[in-house]
C-alpha cells in the first residue's frame, strides 16, 4: 500500500526566524512540472537535488500536504514550507592568505600555489584552501543544507595553479555537470625529464589503483577507468629536459603524473612517479644534477580555466602564470 500523505498545517508566523520562507501558488504555465523542479526553479540558488531533498525531509509540502519529488503540482497548487539555514561545517574557517582571480555571488576563482590542501583530511585537519575560503566567504549559502564551499575539482597538494569553487547549490551542480560531460578546458605546464621524439602526441591509457602500492595510481588495462590527455611541446632543453603543455579530455586521479610515467618521460620533482631512478643519470653532469636535486615538488601547473558560468552561460577563462619555482627551474636550465 502507498504510504499515507502526512496532513501538516502550516504558517509563516511560526516560521524561525533564521529561516525563509518559500510559498508560491502555481500558475498554469507551470501545471504539471515536477514539485522538486518548480521549487528549484522558483527558489533562488537551490538546486533540484537540494529541493528534492527538503521535499523528502517533509520541510516543503503542497497545501500543507507531504508529497514525493516527483509529484506533478496542479494549477492552484500551494507550495510552501521554509528553508533552514544551511547547518553549520565542523570545518573550521582560517584566515590564510587567498590569491583571488575572479568572485561572485555563484563562484569564486582562486589561485592554488603549492604546498597548500585543498581539503582537511587524515594528516591535513587544517590550514586548507576550504579553511580559508570558510573564513573568506562568511556568508556562504551552503551545499547540500551545509555551510561549506563546493569543491567541484582538486588539485594535489604540490601542484600550482588556477581552481575554481561553487558557492551554492546551483553552481556547484551546474560546475560539477559540466566537469562530468567534459565541457571544462583544463590546460597544465609541466616540466619533464628527457626530450620527447615528436612535438606533440595523445596519450590514451586507462589508469587504476596500482595493483600492488593501493596509495598510487597506475597504468591499468583490466580494470582501469579511461584517460586521454593531449600534450605539445613548449620549449626543450638540451635533451635533459622540455616543457610540455597538456590539454586533458578526461580527469583521472594524477592523470598528468601517471601518463608522463607511462611515456618514459616523469615530471621533474616527481616524488611518487619516478624522481629517483631519473635523477640517476644526472649525477655525470655536475651542474645539472645540483640543479635538479634541489628541486622539492613536481613541476606541474595548472595553466588556464575555461568553463561556462553556471548561472550565465558566459564562457569564462582563467589563467595564472607559472610560479617562482619553476620560472627559475626553466632559466636554470636554459644555462646549463
Amino acid at each position: 500500500m502507498p504510504p499515507k500523505k502526512t496532513k501538516r498545517n502550516i504558517s509563516p508566523s511560526s516560521f524561525p526566524a533564521d529561516q525563509s520562507i518559500f510559498h508560491r501558488v502555481v500558475a498554469d504555465p507551470d501545471a504539471g512540472v515536477r514539485l522538486d523542479t518548480f521549487i528549484s526553479i522558483y527558489l533562488p540558488q537551490c538546486s533540484r537535488s537540494r529541493a528534492a531533498a527538503l521535499v523528502r525531509q517533509g520541510i516543503i509540502h503542497v497545501h500543507g500536504t507531504a508529497h514525493k519529488p516527483s509529484y506533478r503540482v496542479k494549477a492552484g497548487d500551494i507550495v510552501q514550507g521554509v528553508v533552514p539555514a544551511p547547518a553549520a561545517s565542523d570545518l573550521v574557517p582560517e584566515p590564510l592568505p587567498l590569491t583571488i582571480l575572479y568572485e561572485d555571488a555563484s563562484l569564486i576563482v582562486v589561485y592554488k600555489p603549492a604546498g597548500l590542501v585543498v581539503h582537511p583530511a587524515a594528516g591535513h585537519a587544517s590550514g586548507t584552501l576550504v579553511n580559508a575560503l570558510l573564513h573568506h566567504c562568511p556568508d556562504l549559502e551552503g551545499i547540500g543544507g551545509q555551510r561549506r564551499p563546493g569543491i567541484v575539482h582538486r588539485l594535489d597538494k604540490d601542484t600550482s595553479g588556477v581552481m575554481v569553487v561553487a558557492k551554492n547549490d546551483v553552481a556547484h551542480q551546474a560546475l560539477s555537470h559540466q566537469f562530468k560531460a567534459r565541457h571544462i578546458q583544463k590546460r597544465y605546464l609541466a616540466l619533464v625529464w628527457g626530450s620527447p621524439g615528436e612535438t606533440s602526441g595523445t596519450i590514451d591509457l586507462p589508469i587504476g589503483r596500482h595493483p600492488v602500492d593501493r596509495k598510487r595510481m597506475a597504468v591499468v588495462h583490466a580494470g582501469g577507468r579511461s584517460a586521454c590527455t593531449l600534450w605539445s611541446v613548449r620549449e626543450r632543453f638540451g635533451g635533459y629536459a622540455t616543457l610540455l603543455a597538456f590539454d586533458l579530455k578526461t580527469g583521472r586521479t594524477h592523470q598528468i603524473r601517471v601518463h608522463c610515467q607511462a611515456i618514459g618521460h616523469p615530471i621533474i620533482g616527481d616524488p611518487v612517479y619516478g624522481r629517483r631512478a631519473s635523477l640517476s643519470w644526472a649525477r655525470q653532469y655536475e651542474q645539472l644534477y645540483s640543479i635538479l636535486n634541489k628541486v622539492e615538488r613536481q613541476m606541474l601547473h595548472a595553466a588556464q580555466l575555461r568553463f561556462a558560468h553556471p548561472l550565465t552561460g558566459e564562457t569564462m577563462t582563467f589563467e595564472a602564470p607559472l610560479p617562482e619555482d619553476m620560472v627559475s627551474l626553466i632559466e636554470q636550465l636554459r644555462t646549463s
